[in-house]
């Protein structure tokens, strides 16, 4: 299936989510045509709704930005944590292998259980250690199993407009305390919605299909990702390494699951920006919200 972006419509799922929302902005940017039901009228859970909504849009790429992602509360909640990111995926994939529909899916480095030490390749065996990174791994081998048209991409510690994310935790943070422990030994890729929306587009551009690690290039503890970001933003704050079990957390997570994106690099033709110049240009574009 090639696919004309130009001339696609899409359909977005989870629209009212970072990653939802900065896909309206890039394809509002680029005048493409596009439908993002809000979740009371686009619940991926309602399998019948979901068939309505796609009979009456009639798409061409269907991007699931929707995801159960509250990783603590994913233990106590497995059972709504499979049902959104497990069992109604199969279902949007289902649908859209019966429509001849393009089907764009986000899955997490968690899938991983971070101990290999170098990078994670699309080849390396998952081995999820939460019921958060189990859902999402069985989101991937429901699509999968399904046989139509898709793209999943892995993403790691996403981070845009809105108050879902790692540095918007940190904002508010730093107005109430003099110093910040912040874990040095959990290492991933930062990762900027902007970039995903756009390496996405590219890659349905190109005609790519299968498994892709979408990350920016390089990585960073926590505690290296806090420093960078506190310091670029100007904020006056103590950043203190501390291991991650010092941590009460309900959720184990892998110490080390950056992943590589060479393989979405060597496909594409083309370069992935650092998640420091990603950074950057997010601090930028957010300037407004960075005064406390």
């Amino acid at each position: 299936m090639i696919l004309n972006i130009k001339e696609a419509r899409f359909l977005l799922a989870g629209s009212a989510g970072q990653l939802g929302r900065e896909f309206q902005n890039i394809l509002s940017e680029r005048e493409l045509c596009f439908f993002a039901p809000p979740e009371d009228q686009l619940n991926i859970t309602n399998f019948d709704q979901v068939k309505a909504v796609v009979a009456k849009v009639k798409p061409d790429i269907f991007i699931n930005c929707a995801a159960y992602n509250v990783v603590d509360k994913a233990e106590d909640e497995t059972e709504i944590a499979f049902a959104v990111n497990g069992v109604a995926v199969e279902h949007m994939a289902q649908i859209c292998k019966a429509n001849g529909i393009f089907f764009v899916h986000y899955s997490s480095d968690y899938v991983f259980n971070g101990k290999k030490g170098d990078p994670y390749a699309e080849t390396d065996e998952p081995d999820p250690i939460n019921a958060y990174g189990k859902s999402k791994l069985e989101g991937e081998q429901r699509i999968a199993e399904t046989g139509g048209d898709y793209l999943i991409f892995r993403l790691s510690w996403v981070y845009g407009s809105g108050k879902q994310n790692f540095l918007y935790k940190l904002r508010q943070w730093v107005k109430t305390k003099g110093e910040l422990n912040v874990a040095s030994d959990e290492r991933s890729v930062p990762t900027y919605t902007r970039d995903i929306a756009e390496m996405t587009l590219r890659a349905l551009a190109a005609d790519l299909k299968g498994l892709y690690h979408l990350v920016n290039s390089g990585s960073a503890s926590r505690y290296e990702l806090a420093q960078y970001y506190l310091n670029r933003c100007g904020f006056k704050v103590k950043v203190n390494p501390v291991k991650q079990g010092s941590f009460k957390t309900r959720a184990k997570r892998p110490g080390c699951s950056a992943m590589s994106n060479q393989k979405l690099i060597n496909d594409l033709g083309d370069v992935i920006p650092t998640w420091q110049n990603a950074l950057d240009r997010f601090v930028d574009f957010e300037k407004v919200e960075m005064v406390i």
